[in-house]
């Protein structure tokens, strides 16, 4: 609050210093009221107070507040000071919207540029009324406004341009409470038209064989590129197309061929051209309209025999616009009278039913089977076939009868064995013959008879002799005899059985090795003039007991 000027007094005194009043914080200062008049200027005014807070009362002024003049009577005291009114709480200032995001350039012609953008993240409390986009020339500081009112779309074509020209572009929003911070371009755009050569964009799924139905709807759309806007010419057999059937739309990136109602004779290949100032691009569409195949021809039966039926027939003479895949053949009984499926997609103009039942009568009928499916009448045959009953007899196979018989034959020798004293050992052979023949072991041409020492087998034609722990004395010729009513054979092998190697001490010194069969004897390692006779070697293989032998060899030793 502004405090009130103090009466004249009776002599003019110099002016007090006038103290700024200190506003509580939150609050504006008070305006003075405006019914009291301004002091004359001959008058000092009075000292301002600080504006006290609504709660509280309103401070008295104290002398301290007024200094006295330094001449004259003393002034009369104040007067006391109103109360300030309660201050009016200002609404809060809306925030204008922030910059719009990512302006871009999108296209440029020869008289005008595109240009794109995203809404900005704040649009405020009240909300979004539009945009504002302003221009201004290379070199100059002029912005102009290039739409009359703001609009709420983020994309905007400026018009009306001089081809040559550079350009600044800025983009602001706009709200209730204001514009935003503009969004401007970082260079300027040249206004110039970007020629571009025609191209045309086949898309894949077309530079196939584009097949559909009778009946089906065609719609197909081929984009190309091309700057400035280039014309569009669709051919068929370089004849224009019949617009009365066949609908085309262009823009300036593509073109859309539709037919509504699709027919065979709409089947061909279509040229389509894009051209600009003498430049062009072809490409060609071969579309293909299908239907059902019409019947096969000319059916018939050509045999009958046991359960199977062999049937032949032509080609339908309408494919229907498409390869025939195959044939498909059903059957029928006089009995039932139901149709079912012996063949699928049979890829002949013949074929033979088989697993037909005894008694019944069949009639056939064929369908013929292309990309749009099956013929929708088929070829039934004119006659039926009878699968009659046959009577059938049983002859046994008569097989050659063969003369078995055959004398003893070895398909597989005996052979020399050599063996270890001790150790058991077998001797094998293979006999063949019919009867079988009876065999025979011997021993150095005397046959071995009920002997535990020897075990004879045969079985499936394999012969073996076991002789069991062979000493030197069971060496000999082993002869295996097979005889039977046409006739005997024989063979034979040596078997050689040899003696045990082993070693003793004598005297600290190690005896050699002792070969059995020796005949002078065998001479003591490191004792000059001792021998061993054969005689002592054929005690000592009977006796193995190593205190034993070592007593005899000392006496052997004792007597040479």
């Amino acid at each position: 609050m502004t405090g009130k000027t103090a009466p004249p007094a009776t002599d003019p005194a110099p002016a007090a210093p006038k103290n700024e009043p200190v506003p509580t914080p939150g609050e504006e200062p008070t305006p003075a009221p405006a019914a009291e008049e301004p002091p004359a200027p001959e008058h000092p005014p009075a000292v301002e107070q600080p504006t006290a807070p609504a709660d509280e009362p309103a401070p008295v002024p104290t002398a301290e507040a007024t200094p006295a003049p330094e001449e004259g009577p003393p002034a009369p005291p104040a007067e006391p000071q109103a109360p300030a009114p309660e201050p009016v709480p200002e609404k809060p200032k809306a925030e204008p919207p922030s910059s719009p995001l990512s302006l871009t350039v999108e296209e440029v012609s020869e008289n005008s540029v595109t240009l794109t953008w995203k809404a900005p993240e704040q649009t405020g409390q009240s909300g979004l009324d539009g945009y504002v986009v302003e221009i201004c020339k290379d070199g100059s500081t002029d912005w102009t406004a290039a739409n009359e009112e703001p609009f709420l779309s983020t994309r905007y074509t400026i018009q009306d341009l001089g081809s040559g020209d550079k350009i600044h572009v800025r983009v602001k929003a706009v709200s209730a409470s204001g514009a935003s911070v503009p969004a401007t371009l970082g260079q300027p755009v040249l206004i110039r038209e970007i020629l571009q050569l025609p191209r045309i964009r086949m898309p894949r799924h077309l530079r196939q064989t584009y097949v559909r139905h009778v009946g089906d709807a065609v719609n197909m759309m081929i984009p190309f590129q091309g700057k400035p806007k280039p014309e569009v010419i669709w051919t068929k057999g370089d004849q224009p197309l019949d617009t009365s059937r066949i609908n085309i739309r262009n823009t300036e990136k593509d073109t859309i061929f539709y037919i509504r109602e699709a027919q065979r004779s709409d089947s061909g290949k279509y040229e389509l051209a894009v051209r600009i100032n003498g430049a062009e691009d072809k490409a060609t569409l071969d579309i293909r309209v299908i239907e059902p195949p019409g019947p096969p021809q000319n059916l018939k039966l050509v045999d009958v025999w046991g359960f199977n039926v062999a049937l032949e027939w032509t080609p339908p003479l309408d494919n229907g616009n498409s390869e025939i895949k195959g044939y498909t053949v059903q059957k029928s009984d006089k009995k039932s009278g139901k149709w079912f499926t012996a063949l699928e997609r049979c890829t002949r103009t013949s074929c033979t039913i088989s697993d037909l039942i005894i008694g019944n009568t069949y009639s056939f009928r064929v369908f013929a089977e292309n990309a749009c499916g099956l013929s929708e009448k088929a070829a039934v045959t004119s006659g039926v076939a009878h699968i009659k009953k046959t009577k059938t007899a049983y002859q046994p196979e008569k097989i050659p009868q063969r003369d078995m018989m055959e004398p003893p034959k070895f398909t597989q020798p005996l052979t020399d064995r050599t063996t270890t004293r001790g150790y058991s050992t077998h001797l094998f052979c293979c006999v063949r013959g019919f009867p079988q023949p009876k065999i025979i072991w011997m021993k150095n041409q005397m046959e071995i008879r009920e002997d535990p020492k020897y075990i004879a087998m045969i079985e499936q034609g394999v012969c073996s002799l076991e002789i069991r722990k062979p000493n030197p004395f069971d060496g000999g010729i082993y002869t295996c005899k097979a005889v039977n009513p046409l006739g005997e054979a024989s063979v034979d092998c040596k078997l050689d059985v040899k003696g045990a190697r082993w070693c003793a001490n004598v005297r600290g010194l190690v005896m050699p090795w002792i070969t059995f069969g020796s005949q002078k004897g065998i001479k003591m390692r490191g004792v000059q003039g001792v021998y061993i006779s054969c005689a002592l070697l054929q005690c000592l293989s009977e006796d193995r007991s190593e205190d034993k032998t070592k007593s005899k060899v000392d006496a052997a030793a004792a007597v040479r």
